[in-house]
């Protein structure tokens, strides 16, 4: 597990994490940018919406690695929030929108997402 100060310029430290998990496990390359663009979409969203930059408050990334999958957990310490709620970027109204699009990406790349506590903890999963 790591956890990560809620500073946007800490976004920095999940390259070199991505980096290392592939390292250590040996992983097909082919999926690199769709796990490191997931999880960097998701601390980002912790830190920027779940924790409002709250420097006093952290984002905590944990891996659970089985035979078929990889499974991060990223939880921040804000009051969560309903992904339900979110709205579709790719509507006609919202197509030159700047912003929006961490959670479509997140859905798109992954092969599963969770939300839990109410919402302030996103677990996805990566097929391996």
């Amino acid at each position: 597990m790591i956890k990560i100060p809620s500073r946007t310029h800490n976004i920095i430290l999940i390259q070199s994490y991505v980096e290392e998990i592939f390292s250590k496990y040996h992983l097909d390359q082919n999926y690199f940018g769709d796990v490191l663009t997931t999880l960097t979409e998701a601390v980002n969203n912790a830190i920027i919406h779940g924790n409002r930059e709250d420097e006093n408050k952290f984002v905590h990334l944990h891996l659970k690695k089985t035979k078929k999958c990889l499974i991060f957990r990223i939880s921040d310490e804000g009051e969560g929030f309903n992904p339900n709620n979110v709205p579709d970027p790719t509507t006609e109204e919202k197509l030159d929108c700047c912003g929006g699009r961490g959670v479509f990406l997140m859905n798109k790349l992954s092969h599963g997402i969770n939300y839990l506590n109410n919402g302030s903890t996103v677990e996805i999963m990566f097929n391996l």
